[in-house]
């Protein structure tokens, strides 16, 4: 999945989950969507497609082996 969509889906997720958990006092309010989380996730993009590909391995189809 690309990062930027991870991103979003947990987003909208922590939401949710933020929602309840403010009405009863158990979570601050301010979302930490700041340029640091931002960050992160392109450098796990980036390290996702820095990988090496296994020349030596074929992905074989389920039930074609």
């Amino acid at each position: 999945m690309h990062s930027d969509t991870h991103l979003v889906l947990h987003s909208l997720r922590s939401a949710e989950l933020r929602r309840p958990a403010t009405e009863f006092g158990l979570a601050p309010a301010a979302s930490h969507t700041g340029l640091r989380t931002r960050l992160g996730w392109a450098l796990v993009d980036l390290g996702l497609r820095v990988l090496p590909r296994h020349p030596g391995r074929a992905s074989v189809a389920p039930g074609t082996a």
